[in-house]
């Protein structure tokens, strides 16, 4: 019997021997493929690559693609279905990467802790910031609303493969997509020129899905910081050899906080607005359509939720590893900031700078006088398991926003592939430090030549050479963040003003061609959103330059565009043009071959 609360759900079932929609046994079948099959696979992989090169793919798209086969039997409502499997498995794999934390400390020499404190610790924090990630959501997804090329693309990928009618009208763009995706991931590793030019499938499909004035904007930002390098230098913020990165990710991360300041008010001022205003009689509020059947989302239960996970936080931190309540409570803020920070850059790029977080983190904890590295660690990891869980949470949400999926269990599915993620997170460091002890050694006192080719763990590095950094603090990487709040809240200020005047309108759309050519080189490049342009920041050049190109060839596509192909559009979503087709599925087949890839090298060294 289906429970009372999905009794409004339609029986679109192609096999009668499938387990009805809402039943128990039909979350089961959910939450078993999800937690029990695709969550390790891709954690597995997330975990290795992490380990061997310092960075790792989401598993929402490929996900997305399995899950969708196993619920194909449901016909359109099995997008619902398939939606929950990847929020399960992206859960899992997400905290499953997280095993890199316990990699760095190993390398700090931090003593022994029990296994079941860690996963206490971890389980803490992400369930806290599932909470906190769900609060963000219908500000970022739903008023900003922010692409989240990923999420954007699972939609569409979801849509596709559980609905004949639209799979017959999107075949060709999507698979000719993943068919490229794949092509450029797998070249990307083997063709030499390839790998000269460091192509980036994913990349460039998430510029063609945002478009020229996000991927325009990432590149005027890059180059900007690129050109820079030699004042960086001349100043002493860089040295002879050094990447621009190296000091521009911590002006990106204050543009993007100066320019959430701004837009953080603005949702504050309109929130006390509506607060002041009485409610008119006669209008009841709408109850969205994701909420009329199953389980109704309550902010209040919601709030609780975030307190209760808070406090085991900040209790666990303190008991298991001695930090102070001060050191937790600016912790846990900073959750706060960097998970609508971090949400921002993932709903504009596709890119979560988790690791950034970190730094920043620690480099914030240095100010209040800590200086004991692996309590600055321990503290950090509040921040790095939370912008990552939380991230996954808004990026799963713009899926089941444009899905109509609903809030409530959707989450409930997250909050399920969290606990199983916090101990396979465990189990995974264990495995591989256990069949690799290289991996334990400290690669930051080692030289050049000493360094393994194999595992060379760029973001383990990246995170104890910051903590190791605390008994020699830097002065000027305070400043470097200081002066990218500046510039972000100026810019966005600017940009407030200047695209919202009546007049300013009036005057681009008398002048036609020219106005519309100016408007674009104003917000692109002149005067671009921080949210876009501080991306150059946190990447290198090459990618800046594959985003970028991503976004001028879907506006290319799209003045080239011709008029029989609107008509057909019209049949689709009105976010599911074929660009955003194509370079979803460009998207897919990079993960698929990263996928591929991971596994082949996994097992040529287990």
């Amino acid at each position: 019997m289906p429970l009372p609360e999905e009794a409004l759900v339609p029986d679109s079932r192609r096999w009668a021997w499938l387990p009805p929609v809402g039943t128990w046994r039909y979350y089961a079948l959910l939450l078993a493929v999800g937690m029990g099959v695709l969550g390790p696979l891709g954690g597995i992989t997330a975990a290795y690559m992490n380990f061997a090169t310092g960075f790792f793919i989401g598993g929402q798209v490929l996900a997305g693609i399995l899950g969708s086969v196993v619920t194909y039997g449901y016909g359109a409502e099995g997008r619902h279905g398939a939606n929950y499997i990847q929020t399960t498995a992206a859960s899992v794999a997400g905290m499953m990467a997280m095993s890199t934390l316990i990699q760095a400390m190993t390398w700090m020499g931090m003593p022994p802790v029990p296994h079941w404190q860690l996963v206490v610790y971890m389980l803490c924090n992400s369930m806290m910031a599932a909470g906190i990630g769900m609060v963000y959501t219908p500000i970022l997804v739903e008023k900003m609303q922010l692409t989240f090329p990923s999420g954007l693309a699972v939609a569409n990928i979801l849509r596709a493969l559980t609905d004949p009618e639209l799979l017959k009208r999107s075949v060709s763009r999507l698979f000719s997509g993943v068919g490229a995706g794949i092509a450029g991931g797998l070249s990307a590793n083997y063709v030499g020129w390839m790998q000269a030019i460091d192509f980036s499938g994913s990349t460039f499909g998430a510029g063609m899905i945002v478009g020229a004035r996000i991927g325009v904007a990432t590149l005027a930002g890059g180059l900007a910081f690129w050109a820079l390098t030699p004042f960086f230098i001349s100043i002493g913020w860089l040295q002879p050899g050094d990447p621009f990165r190296k000091i521009a990710f911590l002006i990106a991360l204050g543009m993007v906080l100066g320019a959430a300041i701004v837009d953080m008010s603005l949702v504050l001022w309109r929130a006390a607005r509506r607060l002041a205003t009485p409610p008119q009689s006669g209008h009841a509020a709408e109850v969205p359509a994701e909420q009329r059947t199953g389980p109704r989302a309550s902010m209040p239960r919601l709030f609780a939720w975030i307190a209760f996970w808070a406090l085991a936080t900040g209790w666990v931190g303190m008991d298991f590893f001695h930090e102070t309540a001060g050191t937790m409570v600016l912790a846990i803020a900073l959750v706060f900031v960097f998970v609508f920070i971090n949400g921002i850059s993932l709903g504009l790029t596709d890119q979560n700078p988790i690791s950034s977080a970190f730094v920043v983190t620690v480099l914030l904890l240095a100010t209040t006088g800590l200086r004991d590295p692996v309590l600055a660690l321990m503290a950090a990891t509040v921040v790095f398991v939370s912008c990552n869980t939380a991230a996954d949470m808004q990026q799963d949400r713009s899926t089941g926003w444009r899905l109509g999926s609903n809030r409530a269990l959707q989450f409930r599915f997250q909050a399920a592939g969290l606990v199983l993620g916090a101990v396979l997170a465990v189990a995974a460091a264990q495995f591989f430090m256990a069949a690799h002890p290289i991996l334990r050694a400290d690669q930051t006192v080692m030289s050049a030549d000493q360094a393994p080719a194999q595992w060379t763990s760029a973001m383990t590095y990246k995170f104890v050479g910051a903590l190791r950094s605390l008994t020699d603090p830097k002065p000027f990487q305070t400043q470097a963040i200081l002066v990218g709040i500046a510039i972000g809240f100026a810019t966005e200020l600017l940009r407030k003003w200047l695209f919202t005047r009546p007049g300013y309108r009036r005057f681009i759309a008398a002048r036609g061609r020219a106005g519309q050519a100016l408007d674009f080189v104003l917000d692109a490049i002149v005067i671009p959103t921080p949210y876009a342009s501080s991306f150059g920041g946190f990447v290198n050049i090459a990618t800046s330059l594959w985003f970028g190109g991503g976004g001028v060839l879907a506006a290319t596509l799209e003045a080239l565009k011709p008029k029989q192909e609107d008509s057909d559009q019209a049949a689709l979503p009105s976010d599911m043009s074929s660009v955003s087709l194509f370079g979803g599925g460009v998207i897919a087949g990079d993960a698929l071959a990263a996928l591929a890839l991971g596994i082949m090298g996994l097992l040529s060294v287990v």
